[in-house]
Protein backbone atom coordinates (compact mmCIF):
# COMPACT_ATOMS: atom_id res chain seq x y z
CA UNK A 1 0.00 0.00 0.00
CA UNK A 2 1.89 3.11 -1.09
CA UNK A 3 -1.33 5.68 0.22
CA UNK A 4 -2.28 6.47 4.55
CA UNK A 5 -5.39 5.14 5.35
CA UNK A 6 -7.79 4.35 7.95
CA UNK A 7 -7.78 5.99 11.78
CA UNK A 8 -5.64 5.76 14.74
CA UNK A 9 -5.99 7.42 18.44
CA UNK A 10 -3.06 7.11 20.08
CA UNK A 11 -2.60 8.99 23.93
CA UNK A 12 0.62 11.52 24.31
CA UNK A 13 2.73 10.61 26.79
CA UNK A 14 4.23 12.25 30.01
CA UNK A 15 6.66 14.03 27.87
CA UNK A 16 4.44 14.95 24.76
CA UNK A 17 5.32 12.16 22.32
CA UNK A 18 3.13 10.17 20.03
CA UNK A 19 3.80 6.82 18.09
CA UNK A 20 2.73 7.61 14.49
CA UNK A 21 0.91 4.41 13.47
CA UNK A 22 3.37 1.79 12.03
CA UNK A 23 1.74 1.62 8.96
CA UNK A 24 2.36 5.29 8.63
CA UNK A 25 5.77 4.92 9.38
CA UNK A 26 6.12 2.35 7.38
CA UNK A 27 4.96 4.68 4.38
CA UNK A 28 6.81 7.48 5.23
CA UNK A 29 10.49 5.30 5.41
CA UNK A 30 9.37 3.96 1.87
CA UNK A 31 8.80 7.72 0.79
CA UNK A 32 12.52 8.49 1.76
CA UNK A 33 11.54 11.71 3.74
CA UNK A 34 14.22 12.12 6.85
CA UNK A 35 11.45 13.41 9.91
CA UNK A 36 7.80 14.62 9.59
CA UNK A 37 6.65 17.32 7.29
CA UNK A 38 3.84 19.55 9.34
CA UNK A 39 1.67 22.19 8.64
CA UNK A 40 -1.73 23.56 10.32
CA UNK A 41 -4.63 22.80 7.53
CA UNK A 42 -5.94 25.48 5.52
CA UNK A 43 -9.94 24.88 6.71
CA UNK A 44 -10.08 22.87 9.58
CA UNK A 45 -8.44 22.69 13.33
CA UNK A 46 -6.24 19.75 12.61
CA UNK A 47 -2.61 19.50 10.99
CA UNK A 48 -1.48 18.40 7.94
CA UNK A 49 1.25 15.66 7.88
CA UNK A 50 3.66 13.88 5.23
CA UNK A 51 6.92 13.60 3.35
CA UNK A 52 7.97 14.20 -0.27
CA UNK A 53 4.75 13.16 -2.12
CA UNK A 54 3.09 16.09 0.50
CA UNK A 55 5.82 17.77 0.11
CA UNK A 56 5.92 17.62 -4.15
CA UNK A 57 2.44 18.38 -3.80
CA UNK A 58 2.78 21.74 -2.30
CA UNK A 59 5.65 22.75 -4.56
CA UNK A 60 3.41 21.87 -7.63
CA UNK A 61 0.57 24.02 -6.13
CA UNK A 62 3.44 26.74 -6.00
CA UNK A 63 4.88 26.39 -9.25
CA UNK A 64 1.20 26.69 -10.85
CA UNK A 65 1.19 30.53 -9.37
CA UNK A 66 2.27 33.32 -10.89
CA UNK A 67 6.01 34.07 -9.46
CA UNK A 68 5.71 37.19 -6.95
CA UNK A 69 1.68 37.24 -6.90
CA UNK A 70 -0.05 37.60 -4.01
CA UNK A 71 -1.82 33.96 -4.51
CA UNK A 72 1.70 32.52 -4.61
CA UNK A 73 2.37 34.78 -1.42
CA UNK A 74 -0.61 33.45 0.52
CA UNK A 75 -0.23 29.92 -0.26
CA UNK A 76 3.65 29.85 0.37
CA UNK A 77 2.96 31.13 3.97
CA UNK A 78 0.20 29.28 4.72
CA UNK A 79 1.82 26.22 3.56
CA UNK A 80 5.50 26.59 3.99
CA UNK A 81 5.97 29.39 6.53
CA UNK A 82 3.45 27.83 9.27
CA UNK A 83 5.57 24.07 8.88
CA UNK A 84 7.60 22.64 10.77
CA UNK A 85 9.59 19.30 10.67
CA UNK A 86 9.28 16.60 13.12
CA UNK A 87 11.78 14.41 14.27
CA UNK A 88 11.04 10.95 14.56
CA UNK A 89 12.63 8.79 17.11
CA UNK A 90 13.96 5.18 16.73
CA UNK A 91 10.35 4.11 18.70
CA UNK A 92 8.04 6.05 15.80
CA UNK A 93 7.38 9.44 18.06
CA UNK A 94 7.07 12.28 17.40
CA UNK A 95 7.14 15.86 20.14
CA UNK A 96 4.06 18.09 18.78
CA UNK A 97 5.09 21.42 19.37
CA UNK A 98 2.55 23.92 21.69
CA UNK A 99 1.96 25.87 18.66
CA UNK A 100 0.74 22.77 16.66
CA UNK A 101 -1.34 21.41 19.92
CA UNK A 102 -2.93 25.04 20.49
CA UNK A 103 -4.23 25.18 16.51
CA UNK A 104 -5.64 22.02 16.25
CA UNK A 105 -6.90 21.35 20.21
CA UNK A 106 -4.72 18.95 21.14
CA UNK A 107 -4.57 17.86 24.74
CA UNK A 108 -3.62 14.45 25.61
CA UNK A 109 -4.88 12.26 22.40
CA UNK A 110 -4.78 12.89 19.17
CA UNK A 111 -6.42 10.77 16.22
CA UNK A 112 -4.66 10.02 12.65
CA UNK A 113 -6.47 9.94 9.45
CA UNK A 114 -5.12 9.00 6.41
CA UNK A 115 -5.87 11.39 3.13
CA UNK A 116 -4.28 9.17 0.69
CA UNK A 117 -0.68 11.28 -0.02
CA UNK A 118 -0.97 12.61 3.37
CA UNK A 119 -2.19 12.23 6.34
CA UNK A 120 -3.63 14.89 9.23
CA UNK A 121 -3.90 14.55 13.11
CA UNK A 122 -6.86 16.07 15.14
CA UNK A 123 -7.84 16.26 18.56
CA UNK A 124 -10.77 12.83 18.58
CA UNK A 125 -13.49 14.55 19.66
CA UNK A 126 -12.92 17.17 16.64
CA UNK A 127 -12.60 14.60 14.63
CA UNK A 128 -15.57 12.58 15.12
CA UNK A 129 -17.81 15.35 14.75
CA UNK A 130 -15.83 16.20 11.45
CA UNK A 131 -15.93 12.48 10.65
CA UNK A 132 -19.84 12.54 10.96
CA UNK A 133 -20.60 16.37 9.16
CA UNK A 134 -18.27 14.63 6.17
CA UNK A 135 -20.47 11.44 6.08
CA UNK A 136 -23.37 13.58 6.28
CA UNK A 137 -22.51 15.80 3.13
CA UNK A 138 -21.29 12.55 1.54
CA UNK A 139 -24.45 11.12 1.39
CA UNK A 140 -26.08 14.69 0.39
CA UNK A 141 -23.71 14.54 -2.62
CA UNK A 142 -24.43 10.84 -3.39
CA UNK A 143 -27.64 11.95 -3.89
CA UNK A 144 -27.59 15.41 -6.46
CA UNK A 145 -25.29 13.17 -7.78
CA UNK A 146 -28.07 10.05 -8.85
CA UNK A 147 -30.17 12.92 -9.86
CA UNK A 148 -27.71 14.08 -12.41
CA UNK A 149 -26.84 10.82 -13.69
CA UNK A 150 -29.50 8.17 -12.75
CA UNK A 151 -28.29 4.24 -13.39
CA UNK A 152 -30.00 3.29 -16.32
CA UNK A 153 -31.29 -0.39 -15.43
CA UNK A 154 -29.95 -2.94 -18.14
Amino acid sequence: MDRFVSQFTNRLDAKGRVSIPAPFRGLLARDGYEGLYVHPTLDFPALDCGGNALLAEISALLDRLPAFSEERDVFATALMGASEILKIDPEGRIVLTDRMCEQAGITDQVTFVGHGHKFQIWEPARFQAHFQESRDKLKGLRRSLSVLHPVSAS
